[in-house]
Order: C-alpha cells, then structure tokens, then sequence
C-alpha cells in the first residue's frame, strides 16, 4: 500500500534497519512465504543497502496476541517480538555532559498553555523553566523558555521536572516553534538535520453560511468565529496553510479531499456553519513551465473490472506503471495528477461494486498534462422552497440520482441530485399530486423510491460542480448553486 512505501521510504533514507513482521499467519488464505518474498523486492526496489535487505522477521496473530521467530514455533506471547526490538534497536545516545539539543517532530495545542511540542531530547539534560535558543528551520532563532514538560508514560502524559537524551517530551512556552525547529541550550549550539513536511497539494475556499436555512442549527456562523478556529488548526495541523488576506473567504490549503473534509467534519461536529468552494489543485511555475502535484495510486480490484477501471483512470490522464494479477484479483499502479483522481472515489466503488481498494500517495510536481474533463452529469436543482413529496421525487428518479428523501426541506438553488443526461436541470421536488374527482387506470399505483445518494462532505466534494458549494451544518450536508436564482446565474454567465 502507498503509506507502507512511504514510512518504508522514509526509514530507509535515515539508514534504519526495519524488523519485519508478518501479521494475520493464521488466515485461510495466509502466505507468508510469499509476503515475505514480496516485502524483499520491496526493500529492493525502494534503494535499501545490503544491511537493510538482510532485516530479521517475525510472524505473528496480532489478534491472539502471540509472536513466533519460525513460523512453526510454539505460540505463546509476544516475547519473540519484543526480545528481538531489544535486540536489534539501539539504545538512544545518552550523552548528558553537552548541551541539551532536541527537535519537535510534532504539535499539539491546549487552551491554557497554548501551542506545545512534541520533541525527541537528542542529547543533554532539559529542565522544566529553563531558558533555551530555538533555531528555526526556515531561517533565524528566537529566545524562550520552557513553561511546562510533560514526559510519557505509555499513552498517558505526566509533569516533569527534567527530561534526558533518549526521552520523548511535551513542553509548552514557544508558541512559535514549528516541526523540525532546534532547540538548543545555548545559542551556538549546531542545529539539527531538518524535517521536511509535505506541502498542499489543493485548495478551497471557506465562506460564511449564506444560504436560506442559515443559523438554524449553527452555534457559530460568523466569519470571526471561522477564522478564529482556522487559527486554532493552523497551530497543530503542519499540512494546512490558510491566508487571510480577504474578509469575503478564507483560502485554506491542504494535503487532499480527506486531509480539508477531517476539518471541516471537526468543525460541524463543533458546532460551526460554513460552506466550501470546490476544492481545486495547487498550480505552480517552474522554470517558466505549469507544474501540478501528481500521485501514485494503487489499487486492487477483481480481474474482471481492471479494464474498466484502466479506462476510467487513461481518460483521466493516468499512467498504469504496474500490473500483476493472481488468484483472480489484479493490482493495478498508476502514476497520475491530482486533478484526475479528485471526484474519483464514489465513481470507483459504484464501478468495482465494492470489491475495490484505492489508495494513494503524493510523490511530486510535475509538468501540467492539460485539461481533464471529469463531470459527465448535470445538476438537478429545485425551483421551489418546501418539503420534499414522494410524487414529484418518483418522477425525477427517472432522470437521475436523487440526494433527498420525501419529507426533507429543500430551498431554491439547492442542488437535490444530477442529471444523467449532463446538463442542469429545474425541478420542483415540492410538487403534489394532483387531486381530482376522476379517476384513470395506473393512476393510483404505488410509488417505489431508490434509497437516496446520502451526501457526506466528501462525496459532496466528489459529485460538486465550480458553480456550487458544500453547505456544512451540524446537523446536515447540502450541495448549492453559488448564485440561488437562475436570474443571478444567468447574469454571472454573461460577465464571465
């Protein structure tokens, strides 16, 4: 999977010596030998040196918590595992008699003592109210001290007056340190090798909820309160950047579609009201060229649906890389943009019919590959404020997907579903049944509705259009029309 690459990549670039262990041995359809064989043209293909491909293994039942050195060991606990970590890992450098030096590997917040690190000591001894030097990995240095340590025992944090080389700890009292910053106890003491953090990849627009039904389930609904909680996120979430230039919106940065909807999931469960444009990826200039983020996504489908997942993924500009097929089941890996894997996801699993994987990592920008044309379905939007009526949704089930059920309020320029036929259309899901004294054959028969299309943020993100947002409250998920009335739309057409 890509975040095994990733972490495996990482480890082997620090010259780490991983322990490999094999999990899950006690499956029907286990095969250990073969991972095993896979894991080591893994290691191969990522770059290890000799000493890192000649790693010890381990097999385990993560499950009945036991570890076993051979497979055909007797299975007790987990001592096999654990002899071997002490075995194989080095002890941390405990030189006490230097400076203390010691790097933020992440951060946390806490609304008393503000941003805190979390920070491995590399040397030296840290003590609760010392003074230290922060070095800054962008450049520059500032002085502080050291408000709060914490150190941990397990998962649980305990005050301290002092931390060692080896130890990992919490400490308050730098609200400018960052992730790969140095602290030191003198200031000419040599900053750490740097921790590179991934930059954003997509970016969107976060607005205060103007649509009909706004604040009625919000506790904040302000743009102040926004921007105060995107200053909050900004303190612990290193892949987020936000600028704050204009007071109409607030452009928020992020690693991917998950990455933006795990916030904005935080902050309707909080209690805000907000809407978000369609997110959009992140275009740079280099070397007078376009560039865009690109992607190696893997996936594992049933051999008989890789075709058309191929064809989906060429149509959106993707290069198949590698494709292996066994025991009926194809693992297909591509190298794509960003721009032709947004929107995918709900496509994919109604393709693979649920039997599919995808997953995927950002590698890099490269030269911008053009356009990718990904809406093939037009937006069904309602003409009419109401509730929703079976009769007038049985009709317009006929026309496509349907994201609202009988007895749901809708409002004029909502987005209730697409359309097949790939232009939007107007509708009137509020209309009745109309109610005469005649009566005509088939008039009376029953109303079958398909189970709506639940809309979730990041399914909504998937299926939106760059004319509409993502109407986030505590209680629901809408999509929208920018411009509510097809006047305003028609108007905003012909300056555009």
């Amino acid at each position: 999977m890509p975040q095994t690459r990733f972490v495996l990549k990482k480890s082997l670039e620090l010259g780490l010596k991983p322990i490999v262990v094999i999990n899950k041995i006690d499956k029907p359809a286990a095969r250990p030998d073969w991972v095993h064989e896979a894991v080591l043209e893994l290691f191969l293909e990522l770059g290890a040196n000799n000493d890192q491909i000649d790693f010890p293994t381990i097999y385990a039942i993560g499950r009945e918590g036991v570890a076993m050195k051979n497979i055909n060991d007797e299975r007790k606990d987990l001592t096999p595992l654990l002899d071997l970590i002490l075995e194989k890992v080095p002890p941390a450098t405990q030189n006490l008699d230097v400076t203390v030096r010691l790097q933020p590997f992440n951060l946390a917040y806490d609304n008393f003592l503000g941003r805190m690190a979390i920070a491995r000591v590399y040397e030296g001894v840290l003590k609760d109210g010392q003074e230290v030097f922060v070095k800054q990995q962008k450049g520059g240095s500032f002085k502080g001290k050291i408000s709060k340590l914490f150190t941990f025992e397990g998962v649980k944090r305990k005050e301290s007056k002092e931390a060692v080389a080896g130890d990992v700890v919490m400490l308050a009292g730098l609200p400018e340190i960052f992730i790969g910053d140095t602290i030191a106890g003198s200031a000419d003491a040599e900053a750490l090798p740097s921790i590179n953090v991934d930059e954003p990849t997509i970016s969107l627009n976060f607005l205060v909820n103007n649509s009909p039904f706004a604040g009625r389930e919000g506790k904040f609904v302000t743009g102040r309160q926004i921007r105060e909680r995107l200053e909050k996120e900004l303190e612990v979430n290193v892949g987020l950047k936000v600028d704050f230039s204009t007071s109409e919106y607030y452009t928020v940065y992020g690693r991917g579609e998950l990455h933006i909807a795990i916030l904005c999931e935080n902050m309707r469960r909080e209690g805000f009201e907000l809407q978000v444009s369609q997110p959009k990826v992140i275009i740079k200039e280099k070397n007078g060229n376009k560039t865009e983020p690109f992607e190696e996504v893997v996936i594992d489908v049933p051999e008989e649906i890789s075709g058309t997942v191929i064809s989906a993924l060429n149509s959106r500009k993707a290069q198949l890389m590698d494709m292996k097929t066994e025991n009926g089941q194809t693992r297909l890996i591509f190298e794509m943009p960003t721009r032709g894997l947004l929107g995918y996801r709900g496509e994919f699993v109604v393709a693979t019919k649920g039997l599919g994987i995808i997953s995927s990592r950002f590698t890099t920008f490269k030269k911008y590959v053009g356009e990718i044309d990904h809406r093939t379905v037009g937006a069904m939007i309602s003409m009419e404020a109401g509730k929703c009526l079976a009769f007038s949704l049985d009709n317009l089930q006929q026309r496509g997907v349907l994201y609202v059920e009988p007895g749901n309020e809708v409002y004029a320029g909502q987005v209730i579903g697409n359309a097949v036929k790939g232009e939007d259309m107007y509708v009137n899901p509020t209309k009745g049944k109309q109610l005469t004294n005649m009566r005509a054959s088939g008039s009376d028969e029953g109303i079958f509705l398909v189970p709506p299309f639940k809309l979730d943020i990041e399914r909504a993100m998937e299926v939106m259009n760059d004319d509409e947002y993502i109407e986030i409250t505590p209680n629901a998920v809408r999509l929208r029309k920018v411009f509510l009335t097809q006047q305003e739309r028609s108007k905003a057409l012909r300056k555009n």
